[in-house]
């Protein structure tokens, strides 16, 4: 519901009051669509199984079903990686290096996206191979299983080559937030020793709508990299665990569905748009929240 309602937003932003579109607005937009395509695939399974219902899914399911989830996965780690990276050229110091990349990165943002979905369609090609639905039997071994599908029994060799390359595009975007985040943080401080010098406190006191952005894009950088770590960790234990557990299918869904689900409640609270949007007002009404939503003009 969260990610309909931000995508109404934007969509209305783009079409009734394209004054208060933002670039950064295109990289929101791409996140939401990412995140409204990768939390049916993520829960779809698991609530179908719940309620008992047997061969949900056939071998061109299992296959479509599971690439989309992982391509989704994968553009939410680039996505949220180049949201860090955007806003930190934006709020850097005016520098000749800072004015040109400044001038430049809104235009990198489609390329961007471009490139990303190549690059994960391109990597889990090996999904589409490997994936089939789930017989009458239970797999032992190293491997991925879930609710209606599974892999065959994966040799060693085979998977830790596979894993090395994954893992390298993840450390390079989870380095590249955390970097960009850092630098962040930095600037913010900075920005606060300067307000400190002012002669007035209520000027001092009101922070800059580029900082609260900042603060948002912190704050999702940090979920982010909590709830995706946290997920990696326990699909690497399960994926070499010989007898898989069905206790921890049910942990992967939920860390796999916490940052989706959370997203956009956390982008809500701090986006100027939904003070303009007239269906959003039953909404500020029951959260309360119309301070914050009258200051992010960043965003």
């Amino acid at each position: 519901m969260g990610n309909s309602l931000l995508s109404l937003l934007y969509l209305y932003t783009f079409l009734v009051q394209p004054h208060l579109k933002k670039p950064i607005d295109a990289i929101f937009m791409h996140l939401t669509l990412v995140n409204i395509l990768n939390l049916p695939l993520t829960l779809l399974p698991n609530i179908m199984a719940s309620f008992g219902v047997q061969r949900f899914l056939d071998d061109v399911g299992c296959k479509a079903v599971m690439f989309l989830f992982r391509v989704t996965r994968g553009l939410s780690i680039c996505t949220t990686s180049l949201l860090s990276v955007f806003q930190a050229i934006t709020i850097s110091s005016v520098q000749a290096q800072c004015v040109w990349l400044k001038s430049k990165s809104s235009l990198w943002i489609f390329p961007s996206f471009l490139f990303f979905w190549i690059l994960n369609m391109a990597m889990y090609v090996p999904v589409i191979t490997d994936m089939k639905a789930k017989r009458n039997f239970t797999l032992v071994g190293s491997g991925f299983s879930n609710a209606y599908c599974n892999t065959q029994v994966i040799k060693p060799t085979t998977s830790w080559h596979y894993i090395c390359v994954l893992l390298a595009r993840d450390l390079m975007f989870v380095i590249l937030m955390i970097s960009t985040s850092l630098h962040m943080v930095k600037l913010l401080y900075q920005h606060h020793q300067r307000t400190q010098h002012l002669h007035s406190p209520s000027l001092a006191s009101q922070p800059a709508p580029e900082n609260k952005a900042t603060h948002t894009i912190l704050l999702l950088v940090s979920c982010f990299v909590f709830f995706y770590c946290s997920n990696n960790i326990v699909n690497f234990y399960y994926f070499y665990t010989p007898v898989k557990i069905q206790t921890m299918e049910v942990i992967i869904c939920i860390l796999s569905s916490c940052y989706p689900t959370m997203f956009p409640f956390l982008l809500l609270k701090n986006n100027k748009i939904l003070s303009k949007c007239p269906f959003s007002l039953p909404f500020m009404r029951i959260t309360n929240c119309q301070k914050a939503f009258s200051g992010c003009q960043s965003i």
